[in-house]
């Protein structure tokens, strides 16, 4: 049973969104009420509600509703999730700017249109520009030098993506895109930090997903770590075997030594330290290596760079940021995390987060960019540094 606490929350975070999507209706209908015969504000309404209230309705739902009616239900609140949050950014400066104008004497309807119509637009534009950014990845491409010998390489070549959120909004269309990408880079080594999952496992095996990506492929081979997304779903072991499976090994605090030249290790997400086993330390997870060679580690969640630096770890990937996904919440992820988005050396350390692949929630991006990172690593003995 939910505790009285949880209740109390869910009943106060239940009537906010309420309120919230009321009062951008009710401003929507003074608009729409404009523009529109008063027959079709009915119909205002309930396409309204349609957007406003079918991702709350796909969750509560979810046990009785069937697959695709919860998908199509989940994907058109998702973009009224976008669409509410940036009305709630632009609704009351366009009423603020309706205030202005009538104390300079515009007629009231002149200045509802008026105002209604500029918000409307900003509305769709950033709804098509953030849908675009979401939709159509980039290759951002870093370069590093590793002051440590790689055995026989001198260069290495990784290709890597965070944050797929696999699930009912971004599936195998996406998917594919992915892999399109990397067969282009060819690179010696894939690697995906966390989150590939968006929760539930069930999307990914209804829908066949491992047929995509097991078309991921490299010389090295293609290592994926734990995100907070699939501690939520909660079917870790399958999707760590199905994966498998297919030729991808998910590192949970373990190591692997390539082609006994460089290590890769995998950490357990920051979701797990709550929980049992919970998580090593990073110098407990690298302790017993050796350190002479390169090491790559994955750490879904980009915190605690200084001491990934003092356990010995060479070059450090994670996601989990989204840089924001919808601006202007890279204002509040570039204080929360190490780093939030890009690059960044603490001694010899190299640490790079990305934007991630795909989306949480709305597919939109504003702000960021869905990426594919492209690494090239050159490796030098510390005489040559």
């Amino acid at each position: 049973m939910m505790s009285v606490r949880t209740l109390v929350s869910a009943a106060i975070f239940l009537g906010l969104f309420l309120g919230l999507n009321l009062l951008i209706g009710w401003n929507g209908s003074l608009f729409w009420g404009a523009v529109l015969p008063p027959a079709f504000m009915t119909l205002y309404w309930i396409l309204y509600g349609i957007i406003a209230l079918s991702y709350l309705a796909a969750m509560i739902l979810r046990r009785v509703l069937p697959y695709q009616l919860y998908t199509w239900f989940k994907l058109i609140g998702a973009y009224g999730m976008a669409f509410l949050f940036y009305s709630l950014l632009l609704v009351p400066a366009g009423n603020l700017a309706a205030w202005l104008l009538r104390l300079a004497g515009m007629d009231a309807e002149a200045t509802v249109l008026l105002v209604g119509w500029f918000v409307v637009s900003l509305l769709l534009l950033l709804l098509l520009r953030g849908s675009a950014n979401a939709w159509r990845p980039i290759v951002r491409r870093y370069d590093i030098t590793i002051d440590k010998q790689a055995g026989a390489f001198r260069e290495l070549r990784i290709a890597a993506a965070s944050d797929l959120h696999l699930g009912t909004i971004v599936g195998k269309r996406h998917l594919r895109r992915l892999v399109h990408i990397v067969d282009e880079l060819s690179p010696d080594l894939v690697l995906l930090p966390g989150d590939v999952l968006d929760d539930s496992i069930e999307p990914f095996v209804r829908e066949n997903m491992a047929e995509v990506m097991q078309e991921l492929k490299a010389p090295l081979g293609v290592y994926a770590s734990l995100g907070n997304h699939e501690y939520y779903g909660g079917h870790i072991t399958e999707y760590i075997e199905r994966m498998r499976a297919i030729g991808i090994e998910v590192l949970v605090d373990r190591t692997v030594h390539v082609d006994d030249s460089f290590y890769v290790a995998g950490r357990a997400d920051k979701a797990a330290e709550g929980l049992e086993p919970g998580r090593l330390p990073i110098a407990s997870l690298l302790h017993d290596l050796d350190r002479s060679q390169p090491v790559i580690v994955l750490d879904h969640q980009p915190y605690g760079y200084r001491l990934a630096a003092e356990a010995g770890a060479d070059l450090i990937l994670s996601g989990h940021t989204h840089r924001g996904q919808m601006a202007p919440n890279h204002w509040i992820t570039r204080r929360l995390f190490d780093l939030d988005w890009g690059y960044l050396q603490i001694n010899k350390l190299h640490a790079i987060v990305s934007s991630g692949f795909g989306t949480w929630g709305p597919p939109i991006r504003i702000g960021s960019r869905s990426e594919v990172l492209d690494i090239h690593i050159t490796f030098r003995s510390p005489a040559e540094g």
